[in-house]
């Protein structure tokens, strides 16, 4: 009985670990880009990535045909949400680095552009993960685009305190 526990075990942990060498590089990408650090100092994007990762792990037998980069991920989207949303957290009081391209944009258009456009996720999928209709995950994902496209052009205004746009 133990040689059964022993071998799921470590057959759980391979499982992870190859999960993990082939999805971290990916979701440190994301959660950069949300975070809007820069690549040589990203302390908060580490954070979320290890949350993300642990999470998953935790929840690795019960995903049972889940794809586990989806776990992950949506875990990543709604810690930096809700951390940012409640200003308490890890990532809600930090600025930008006004070097990340990602800079300029609030932090709920960094989490939607991140998702529809870094992560490929549809515009219903990223709506229902954020509790929003999807024709406000629309015009934010447009608004944020021209922001990037356009960053000399003044857009509709943005709030006194970005960290507060996802509330």
């Amino acid at each position: 009985m133990r040689d059964r526990q022993a071998a799921r075990d470590t057959r759980r942990a391979r499982e992870f670990e190859a999960f993990a060498a082939g999805a971290a590089g990916r979701l440190l990408h994301a959660a950069m880009l949300l975070t809007a650090e820069a690549p040589d100092a990203n302390p908060r994007a580490r954070r979320l990535l290890t949350l993300a990762l642990a999470h998953t792990y935790a929840r690795w037998d019960r995903l049972r045909g889940e794809d586990p980069y989806d776990c992950a991920r949506q875990y990543l989207a709604t810690r930096f949400a809700r951390t940012t949303w409640h200003q308490y957290g890890a990532f809600g009081r930090a600025r930008p680095d006004p070097r990340s391209p990602l800079a300029a944009l609030t932090p709920r258009e960094r989490l939607i552009l991140v998702l529809r456009l870094h992560e490929g996720v549809a515009e219903e999928q990223t709506a229902a993960l954020l509790g929003l209709p999807a024709e406000r995950v629309h015009t934010i994902c447009d608004r944020a685009t021209a922001t990037l496209l356009h960053p000399g052009r003044p857009t509709a205004a943005h709030p006194a305190n970005p960290n507060t746009a996802l509330s």
